[in-house]
């Protein structure tokens, strides 16, 4: 339990400020769609590199990509049906993409891609870079400011965060951070499905379920001209087709980011 009561959960990392503000333009129909493009491919590919296995009970990776797209509210024969062409062999063959770089005043950015087509893909990120303050980097560049991670987006609906802190320290979680309509619970990436068994069987709201890259080092963004840079840097690289994921190591204060939209 010490581990997780030092952790400082009066900031909200990077992560954790991308997933609330982009939840203020989550009910766009376009944007939903998109999601759901994204959590479709995520689906197939799950089946693909599981070796045709379309039972998420023997899949494990499926099983996590049914729980994330369920999370996102996506309809069942979505679902179904991204599982069916994957079986059938209807999708092309999906390639895994991981590019680092540097956002607009030097914070440091990774890209999950899923694409068909490589070369398209590493052509609209860079260009997404470059366009918008940014700088692509080497691999390895910024990846050890990084650390691979389980995390747990909770509801505050029914409990409040001193509620799910005590649920999650006792089911053994690593870390628990505070946000304003959610609470996140961090693990090591092999006790995710455990952990989350464990919230789940104590009657906690499960928001969504994934496998992130949470920044260890953050850079606080104080001025408002920059934090809009900044996220606006990230909306564009999060815009792309086949980007899956976009991670920031930025810190914005609570005053600026209240301030703070994204475009349509």
């Amino acid at each position: 339990m010490s581990r997780v009561a030092e952790y400082n959960t009066q900031y909200m990392s990077g992560h954790s400020k991308w997933s609330t503000i982009k939840r203020q333009k989550g009910a766009n129909d376009a944007k939903r769609g998109q999601l759901f493009t994204r959590l479709s491919k995520a689906i197939t590919l799950a089946v693909q590199t599981g070796g045709g296995v379309a039972d998420p009970t023997g899949n494990p990776r499926l099983r996590l990509a049914i729980e994330a797209a369920r999370g996102a509210n996506m309809p069942k024969d979505n679902i179904d049906r991204a599982i069916q062409r994957a079986t059938a062999k209807q999708e092309a063959a999906l390639e895994e993409g991981l590019y680092e770089g540097f956002g607009p005043g030097g914070f440091s950015v990774i890209v999950e891609t899923l694409t068909d087509n490589k070369q398209r893909t590493v052509s609209e990120v860079k260009n997404a870079f470059d366009k918008n303050g940014g700088s692509m980097g080497n691999q390895g560049s910024v990846m050890y400011q990084f650390e691979r991670k389980g995390c747990i987006t909770l509801s505050k609906v029914r409990k409040t965060f001193d509620e799910l802190f005590l649920i999650a320290v006792d089911n053994q979680a690593e870390d628990v951070e505070d946000g304003e309509e959610e609470v996140y619970v961090y693990t090591n990436p092999e006790d995710l499905a455990k952990v989350r068994d464990g919230l789940t069987s104590e009657g906690v709201e499960v928001k969504s379920v994934e496998i992130i890259y949470r920044p260890v080092v953050l850079m606080s963004l104080t001025e408002k001209e920059t934090a809009k840079k900044a996220l606006h840097f990230l909306d564009k690289l999060d815009s792309l087709e086949d980007v899956q994921k976009v991670y920031a190591n930025f810190d914005i204060a609570d005053d600026v980011m209240k301030e703070q939209t994204l475009d349509e």
